[in-house]
């Protein structure tokens, strides 16, 4: 999905915006993917591959030396089939696409700075576009005070618009609900500590 320079513009006004209305600090993070999975094609060839030996010794008199290469060769060209991008996606289970997401959007929380503002007022926008998977996370200051139910409004939003592949929309009607969940907990004020801008990954 392409992410143009308009749609940069409009998210970074759009943070500039919200924290005209909320003293707390929003940063968006945008991954294409949150891992490239490279394990995933090796650990099937190898089901495959270990698999490879049985039916040969059961039905079969092939001498050792052949069922040891037929299973060498049966992991390569399982590897290989296995890399091709559609089949690498269907053979990645959705609990570990989550999780590998969720970890990436605990790290960005982390590198970007959202845990590190006074009062604990940082709110983090994340969503990898592979997995399908968008999450807000607050910091302590603001976790104290909005449930993570409450941002659901403003997760749907974000997942709404990005199936349509419209980035920005997605991001600014997120940022839009955020500050409004926000305003009433955290008045206006305050120096700004964290960039307003996309940061895509």
């Amino acid at each position: 999905m392409r992410v143009s320079k308009e749609d940069y513009l409009r998210v970074a006004e759009a943070i500039r915006a919200a924290e005209q209305k909320t003293g707390a600090e929003i940063v968006c993070v945008l991954a294409r993917r949150s891992s490239d999975y490279s394990y995933v094609p090796a650990l099937w060839a190898s089901f495959a591959a270990l698999a490879t030996p049985w039916p040969l010794i059961a039905f079969t008199h092939s001498p050792v030396r052949a069922i040891f290469a037929a299973q060498i060769g049966v992991f390569i060209a399982a590897a290989l089939l296995f890399s091709l991008s559609p089949i690498h996606e269907l053979l990645t289970p959705r609990r570990i696409k989550r999780a590998r997401a969720h970890r990436a959007a605990l790290e960005q929380f982390f590198t970007r700075g959202v845990g590190r503002t006074s009062d604990r007022r940082g709110v983090l926008i994340f969503a990898s576009l592979a997995e399908r998977y968008a999450r807000i996370i607050a910091d302590v200051g603001v976790a104290e005070k909005i449930a993570d139910e409450e941002w659901r409004a403003a997760l749907d939003l974000l997942r709404g618009e990005l199936r349509e592949g419209r980035v920005a929309d997605g991001y600014v009607a997120a940022i839009e609900e955020t500050a409004r969940l926000l305003e009433g907990h955290f008045p206006p004020g305050g120096k700004d500590e964290l960039p307003d801008r996309l940061f895509v990954m």
